[in-house]
């Protein structure tokens, strides 16, 4: 068990901000807690789940983990839920309901913004949500806040019975610090109470929530104002004073450690009755925060004066101090204090690639082998990277489950250069389940000519491997019951003769079978059935490794996209042929191979065979 799990009452315990949420839930009695792995917050579930006296499990996706967290919610116990935060646009349709209807048990959101797109397809701003809701926002800068704040979230939501947003961001979630801990509160259920006035969301019963709804927004805005969770530190310096949050905070303070700074831990309802305060201490107001103008805005509504924001500093990424010192130096006229400089490093480039023996090379290497005669839509997920070298084999990749739905518009919308080009889907196993079986159904439904390929390596790999409903196992490692995908795709309306299994490791099987679905009309599926190699599920295999007098140079084994195959020069080696190769010669790192063969089946010569076992030196 984690230290965090064996800690006594009081204890100091390093915790990345993720792990200080899961403590400051657990203690706070929380006895429902769901979510979707998405970085930065997966481990916030992960670490959660070692805790005892609670229900906790990986939903198969965010608008079903907010489901049942509202449903623990609806039935008087506190309830969690935690998604990265593309995963909010998934669960909002629930969400802007529950605004309105309120809580019983705490209701607490942790939703963990991705600030500088280090794993996402977007930089959004979550905190937009707490203003389109009406639902109050809670920022931590680290993680003892993040902690202290957890466990006041559930407070907050009971005492104005709202939904409570705790936005995190990546540097939050991950970044490890000291926390001061306590014990856990008494979890208590008080049961679901039927009251179709308040839970049937039917438009007349919605309508008679809203004036609450609004009351309550009014006794949050003067909440903030008295929050402790907003505190000024005066400061000395009163050229500029800062209006700032989360992370922000800190690095400011540390830029400039004399400028008075209002600190916001209560990001939603924005003070502005403390920012007027803070306005007349000053000469300039600097609002600094990530990523979008939110507060800056409000405050410019509000009709205050002598405020800056993003037209100093910019939109995109973190605020750090050498984005913050310079900008604000030019502003105030004051020199910017140089900057060490290091000598110029040109690195040899390392692009994000698969692992070694990773199934899905096996269908990129066929893909990009056909690929003037497809067009390929890809999905969010560890296959998004068949986008890069070697294979180049996808032309689109949009968000979570849109694969299917896009190769059937484009299916739809061909061309006179498209139209004899198949249309091919490509999906991951976690990812289908996720917000995929839609798209598949409606290709069927309409008809579409679509090949779809499920890439099923049973878990969620992008984020680290978690289990999901169609790896056989639970969030804690348990059995469940485990998709059928074959079973799941018929039921969908796929034709049993379209469905098609085969083994990724297989080349010329995975290339005969795509050739032969995709110049077939109508909707198909290709389902490949080989385990994550990071799984528990792998199995390795006896290694390979190359003859160099029977290697020719000619690089398909390259195009696989391996790591654990690289080019070697041997300018002075002669080729079969009696002449010198003055190109190249590959090699395989024995103890990185997997033995998955894939290799073997790309080479020509039949240069690469099993590694003869290494005798240790005497």
């Amino acid at each position: 068990m984690s230290a965090a799990v064996q800690a006594k009452p009081q204890s100091r315990l390093l915790l990345s901000g993720n792990d200080a949420i899961a403590r400051g839930v657990w203690e706070a009695g929380t006895k429902v807690a769901a979510a979707y792995p998405g970085t930065p917050s997966t481990e916030i579930l992960e670490s959660l789940s070692l805790y005892p006296d609670l229900y906790a499990e990986w939903s198969v996706n965010e608008k079903v983990a907010l489901e049942v967290a509202i449903g623990g919610s609806m039935s008087g116990a506190r309830s969690f839920c935690a998604m990265k935060h593309v995963g909010l646009n998934v669960a909002s349709d629930a969400f802007m309901t529950v605004t309105v209807a309120g809580v019983v048990g705490g209701l607490v959101i942790a939703v963990a913004d991705d600030v500088g797109m280090s794993s996402s397809q977007n930089e959004q701003d979550s905190r937009f949500w707490g203003r389109f809701a009406h639902v109050p926002v809670l920022e931590p800068a680290d993680s003892q806040e993040a902690y202290e704040m957890a466990k006041y979230a559930f407070e907050l939501s009971e005492a104005y019975n709202t939904p409570v947003i705790l936005r995190l961001t990546t540097r939050v979630c991950h970044v490890k610090a000291v926390v001061e801990v306590g014990e856990r509160l008494p979890g208590v259920i008080s049961g679901f109470k039927s009251d179709a006035r308040r839970w049937v969301m039917t438009p007349a019963n919605a309508k008679g929530q809203i004036p609450a709804q609004i009351a309550r927004e009014a006794k949050l805005q003067a909440l903030g104002e008295a929050s402790p969770l907003n505190w000024l530190d005066a400061g000395s310096d009163r050229r500029v004073g800062f209006v700032t949050s989360g992370p922000a905070f800190m690095h400011v303070r540390e830029s400039f450690p004399d400028a008075p700074i209002l600190k916001l831990g209560l990001t939603y309802p924005v003070p502005v009755a403390l920012v007027e305060k803070l306005a007349a201490q000053v000469d300039h107001v600097v609002v600094v925060e990530e990523t979008e103008p939110l507060i800056e805005q409000e405050l410019k509504a509000a009709g205050l004066s002598k405020i800056h924001g993003k037209d100093l500093l910019p939109r995109l990424g973190e605020l750090t101090p050498n984005i913050l010192i310079p900008a604000i130096k030019t502003f105030l006229g004051d020199p910017i204090p140089p900057t060490t400089t290091y000598p110029k490093i040109d690195p040899f480039p390392r692009p994000p690639t698969m692992c070694a023996a990773c199934p899905h090379m096996g269908v990129y290497y066929s893909l990009a082998r056909m690929r003037k005669k497809v067009q390929i839509s890809g999905d969010i997920g560890c296959y998004t990277l068949g986008a890069g070298h070697p294979w180049n084999a996808l032309d689109s990749t949009i968000s979570m489950g849109a694969s299917m739905g896009i190769a059937l518009g484009m299916d739809k919308a061909r061309s006179e250069e498209t139209k004899d080009k198949a249309v091919v889907a490509v999906i991951g196993d976690s990812t289908f389940l996720h917000m995929g079986m839609q798209g598949m159904l409606d290709i069927v439904y309409n008809r579409g000519n679509v090949t779809t390929l499920i890439l099923d390596n049973r878990t969620t790999g992008m984020t680290g491997g978690q289990n999901h409903a169609g790896t056989g196992k639970g969030l804690k490692g348990d059995d469940t019951p485990r998709v059928d995908f074959v079973k799941l795709v018929e039921a969908l309306g796929v034709a049993p003769e379209r469905i098609r299994k085969i083994d990724p490791y297989q080349l010329p099987v995975v290339f005969k079978t795509i050739t032969e679905e995709i110049n077939t009309p109508g909707p198909s599926v290709i389902i490949t059935d080989r385990p994550c190699v990071l799984s528990e599920f792998y199995e390795k295999i006896k290694p390979y490794e190359v003859i160099d007098e029977d290697c020719t140079g000619c690089g398909n084994c390259i195009n696989v996209g391996c790591p654990a195959i690289t080019v070697k020069r041997s300018e002075d080696k002669l080729r079969p042929d009696g002449k010198v190769n003055e190109l190249k010669f590959t090699t395989i790192d024995t103890a990185m191979c997997t033995g998955c063969h894939m290799c073997v089946d790309s080479c020509g010569p039949k240069a690469i065979v099993f590694a003869k076992p290494r005798v240790a030196a005497e």
